[in-house]
């Protein structure tokens, strides 16, 4: 791939099992019908278009990259450009041995004991959320509500500004939707938050608060002190993967309930019994899982029979892995009830989710609060969902009737 190759020279993608693209705009609506093609044909997709990179779409496939890091590494963590430069954000992006004591640091604070402890503050912002839709006969589901849960989870934890939401929204588009083909976007995004995180350490630094920041910044492994450039990656991912991630998963969920009544009417009349609104939320999870992950190939190797090259990229779509029939029976059904669940929406392998815990809680109280006051929403027939593609895929904008 050239070096002035931009999107707009790239065209739709016609063949998905021989020159797929995560960022093509059939993606982002598609995204299950294209996984469940392509698993017809093959347990792995290829591409040329970042590069030769390759797709598994099946539970065996993915499982096999994600607990192999002899032959795939996770300094790359998404598939892009070759020539793409690529920045430290442990530990996702980190190999063992490393790995482990970067995660080890981080953990406490993601612990259900202090997530736990969050609840009702989550379940007060959401309601303020809904309260300022008082009058409206319709609003924007993403917009107005979804998209603000996970950004004031990630700022209380982090202990950066909410005031602040619209920068981290506008970093999160350009990091996904146009660094992937774009280095100089990339680099951008990069340097803006460096400069941005680098003045919270160092107030830290002169000012200790009790939140992850000040953690980051005094932050040692084996006594010592951890490299600058580490400590910015840890808060880059706490921003990046902390929020979009979340809000996708949420906008899903709004966005299929939407148009599943005689769901919504059961987990309302449901009131507080809080096992089918745990199933229906990890039901959400699981159908629409928003995180694929990217590796490097650091050897050759095969996956599920298909050969892979040392310099290659690999796509790990946990999501495909959710739908696939011999994983999980009746997979392209959406269970709220369902009993047996064993998802991957938060990984495999030593890069399963670090926030979890937070997610699982923004999911369950954004949907509870959600439907609860709007048990009779619905998406509005004079307007569409925008969805995102690439990396982290869920909808961007759900215009909807509230019918009160």
């Amino acid at each position: 791939m050239s070096n002035d190759t931009s999107e707009q020279d790239l065209p739709p993608v016609t063949d998905w099992v021989n020159d797929w693209d995560w960022l093509d705009e059939q993606w982002g609506p598609n995204a299950i019908d294209i996984w469940n093609q392509v698993r017809a044909v093959s347990p792995v997709a290829t591409t040329e278009r970042y590069g030769r990179a390759h797709m598994p779409v099946t539970m065996q496939a993915v499982s096999e990259v994600a607990h192999d890091t002899e032959h795939f590494s996770s300094v790359f963590v998404s598939v892009a450009r070759p020539d793409a430069p690529r920045f430290p954000a442990p530990p996702i992006t980190s190999d063992p041995p490393d790995h482990k004591a970067h995660r080890r640091l981080l953990l406490p604070s993601f612990s259900p004991k202090v997530v736990n402890q969050m609840e009702e503050g989550f379940r007060t912002f959401c309601r303020a959320l809904i309260d300022e839709l008082d009058g409206q006969n319709s609003a924007d589901a993403a917009v107005q509500y979804a998209q603000h849960i996970p950004v004031h989870g990630i700022c209380q934890l982090l202990g950066v500004p909410e005031s602040d939401a619209d920068m981290f929204r506008d970093w999160i588009f350009r990091n996904f939707q146009l660094a992937p083909r774009d280095n100089a976007v990339r680099i951008q995004v990069q340097t803006e938050m460096d400069e941005y995180v680098a003045k919270l350490l160092e107030l830290r630094l002169e000012t200790p608060e009790d939140d992850l920041l000040t953690l980051v910044a005094n932050a040692q492994i084996d006594d010592e002190p951890v490299r600058q450039d580490l400590k910015l990656g840890y808060v880059r991912l706490m921003i990046i993967a902390g929020i979009d991630t979340t809000w996708s998963a949420l906008a899903s969920g709004l966005w299929h309930f939407a148009q599943h009544p005689e769901q919504v009417a059961r987990l309302v009349a449901a009131a507080n019994e809080e096992l089918l609104w745990n199933t229906a939320s990890e039901e959400v999870l699981r159908y629409y899982a928003p995180v694929t992950m990217g590796r490097k190939v650091i050897a050759d190797t095969e996956v599920a029979g298909c050969p892979v090259r040392k310099g290659e990229q690999t796509l790990v779509t946990f999501p495909a892995a959710n739908h696939d029939p011999e994983a999980f029976e009746n997979a392209s059904e959406f269970l709220i009830d369902r009993a047996k669940n064993r998802h991957v929406a938060f990984g495999l392998g030593i890069h399963r989710c670090l926030g979890s815990n937070l997610a699982r809680l923004e999911l369950l109280v954004g949907l509870q609060e959600w439907l609860r006051a709007f048990p009779n929403y619905q998406l509005d027939p004079t307007a569409e969902t925008a969805w995102a593609n690439g990396q982290v895929r869920g909808p961007r904008s759900i215009p909807v009737l509230l019918n009160r």
